[in-house]
């Protein structure tokens, strides 16, 4: 890979580096960039071959649709077509920002962007150096998440270096902005049923966007939690396995806070008895919980934020989950977490 890596404020970008990067877009080439959820690597929406050199870049599945990224409304006419009046009130209200709407496609649209659905998953990133980029670039930019498919997203420049290390055949401008500012993935929710479905879990809590929506939404059992996976590429990221580490991960959840520290005492234990090396992916609050037992308080833990404050958590979990990659250990065990979909714990 001919990996071209360039430091950009993420506040006020440097024109110059941004017109280098659109003119990677307008060639055909892919472009990492950040935006308020994750580094995203794109390229222009209506290149199909442009867009195949991404899924060929990240391993990914030609199935599993790509989100354009768009920076003003008016360019949602570019990319969809009969969009309802709902999704556009909301819209007005909620873009910039991590919330992702699927609609009917426009015929310009090519079908390696949708996966060959009649559907087009949509959004306007809220960050100054995704929004640059696009304006210079003239186009939509077609963008998942910057990582090999089934790895952690990268919320860092350095994850996606530490991804496509090694390759030689995908030319790359990487703008380097440092870390993203939520650190989770998009909202997805689907606007071509009534009442609208929520395809993705991501930064808006359920509440939030039925205030948003003024309706009701609807929330398929694969996606409460965001621990599921759908039957098919309904959306970007809803069908095959995303966000995990190498390393065995295992996730303890109760809903009683006291019985899930004595759960997770004892799980942690049983391991240990079976001579494993393990490591701990846990908010600060739990693990002084922890530390008060012996066995214990010798492990490698990876604090992953504070329970009090949903978002350190949020901001460092796929940080949290490449760490674990980096420590000589058999298995990872960490406590669940809801985020996004039925709120925090």
């Amino acid at each position: 890979m001919v990996l071209k890596v360039r430091k950009v404020d993420p506040l006020n970008p440097d024109e110059a580096i941004i017109r280098e990067a659109s003119e990677y877009i307008k060639r055909g080439h892919l472009v990492a960039f950040p935006t308020e959820t994750v580094y995203g690597l794109g390229a222009d929406t209506f290149n199909g071959e442009a867009c195949l050199r991404i899924f060929k870049a990240k391993g990914r599945p030609p199935d599993n649709p790509l989100i354009v990224h768009i920076a003003d409304l008016s360019e949602l006419y570019r990319v969809a077509v009969n969009i309802p009046d709902i999704a556009l009130r909301v819209v007005r209200r909620a873009w910039p920002g991590p919330l992702t709407l699927i609609l009917p496609k426009s015929p310009d649209v090519p079908r390696e962007v949708t996966g060959g659905r009649n559907t087009v998953a949509v959004r306007s990133p809220a960050h100054p150096v995704a929004l640059a980029l696009i304006r210079s670039s003239g186009t939509p930019i077609a963008a998942p998440s910057a990582n090999k498919s089934g790895r952690p997203s990268p919320t860092l420049a350095e994850h996606v270096i530490e991804d496509y290390a090694g390759d030689n055949d995908i030319e790359m401008i990487l703008l380097d902005a440092g870390p993203t500012f939520f650190g989770v993935e998009s909202t997805i929710v689907d606007m071509t049923r009534n009442p609208p479905v929520l395809l993705r879990p991501g930064p808006f809590t359920v509440e939030e966007l039925r205030s948003l929506f003024n309706t009701d939404i609807v929330i398929p059992e694969f996606a409460r939690g965001g621990l599921g996976e759908a039957d098919a590429a309904l959306a970007p990221g809803t069908k095959y396995r995303h966000y995990a580490p190498r390393t065995r991960l295992i996730v303890v959840e109760c809903e009683d806070y006291g019985s899930l520290i004595m759960l997770l005492r004892d799980t942690i234990i049983d391991y240990l008895n079976k001579k494993l090396k393990i490591a701990l992916l846990i908010t600060k609050e739990t693990a002084n919980e922890l530390m008060k037992y012996s066995e214990i308080n010798e492990l490698p833990i990876i604090i992953i934020g504070y329970r009090e404050n949903p978002y350190t958590i949020a901001s460092s979990l796929f940080d949290s989950l490449r760490s674990l990659d980096k420590l000589n250990v058999d298995l990872g065990i960490a406590r669940a977490l809801r985020i996004g979909v039925l709120g925090w714990p």
